[in-house]
This record gives C-alpha cells, structure tokens and sequence, in this order.
C-alpha cells in the first residue's frame, strides 16, 4: 500500500491518463467501451476535488459564523 497522499495519487493517475490519451498506439485502438477516458478524466477530477476539500481543517470555531 502507498504512503502517497491522496490528491498526489490522483495526480499522478491524471498524468497517466493525459500520456495514455495521447499514446499512438492508443490512437490507433477501436475500443467500444460503456466507460471513455472522458469518463474518468471527469471522476478523477471529481475525486481530486473532494479529496482535497476533505483535507480543509474546518474544526476551528466560528469557522462558519
């Protein structure tokens, strides 16, 4: 198991996902799939996002207020 935080985790998946989109063999592929790589751009930007608000100390009192 990875000791990576998490945003740097996805981070570095939505690097990999940007060298796979752009790869000539990936080009070439026909895939049929139900889930595109838009698909999973948008799920690992949704993830980073919450991943990251998840991180946000909002303990302090009268944060809120």
């Amino acid at each position: 198991m990875s000791n990576q935080p998490l945003p740097e985790l996805i981070a570095q998946a939505q690097q990999l996902l940007t060298q796979i989109r752009q790869h000539p063999q990936f080009l070439a592929l026909q895939i049929d799939a139900d889930v595109t790589i838009g698909d999973v751009t948008q799920f690992l930007n949704a993830l980073g996002w919450e991943a990251t608000a998840c991180a946000v100390d909002v303990s302090r009192e009268g944060f809120f207020q």
